[in-house]
């Protein structure tokens, strides 16, 4: 085995980094993202998504994994304790989620361990999605 202990690092300071032109800071430094973007512009984009996201709405999430997106009812609209911004809460059709809708200790809605999630707005697209019925029965060949 080599003892990779004794190699030498490369090393940035931080003002060093923040001199360069092609890192992630300054990437999004350029576009106004994340923790650069214009503090006006973030709530009222998020306004305006959550605004035609109601309780009780049948939604579809779309998913970071391709062509999985999950159905579900949505559950609650709002800030919350956990994180800045506004949050969506839904309670999946099928045991999906990360919590029973609480984060923290806070509870925001209730539902069934496993089955609730809290999502940015913009992931959420309420519409006619009707609870999709499993086929669980396997026939006989």
């Amino acid at each position: 085995m080599t003892d990779v202990s004794q190699v030498e690092k490369f090393e940035l300071t931080s003002e060093e980094y923040a001199t360069r032109q092609d890192t992630v800071r300054a990437y999004k430094e350029r576009n106004k993202m994340g923790r650069f973007a214009l503090k006006e512009d973030v709530p009222e984009v998020e306004q305006k998504v959550s605004a035609d996201i109601k309780v009780g709405a049948r939604c579809e999430v779309t998913s970071t994994e391709a062509d999985l997106s999950k159905r579900g009812t949505v559950r609650f609209v709002g800030p919350t304790k956990f994180s800045k911004g506004v949050w969506v809460g839904i309670e999946y059709d099928e045991p999906l989620g990360k919590n029973d809708g609480s984060v923290q200790g806070e509870q925001y809605f209730t539902c069934r361990p496993k089955y609730g999630v809290f999502v940015q707005p913009d992931r959420v697209e309420v519409g006619d999605y009707p609870v999709e019925e499993l086929d669980l029965e396997e026939e006989e060949i």
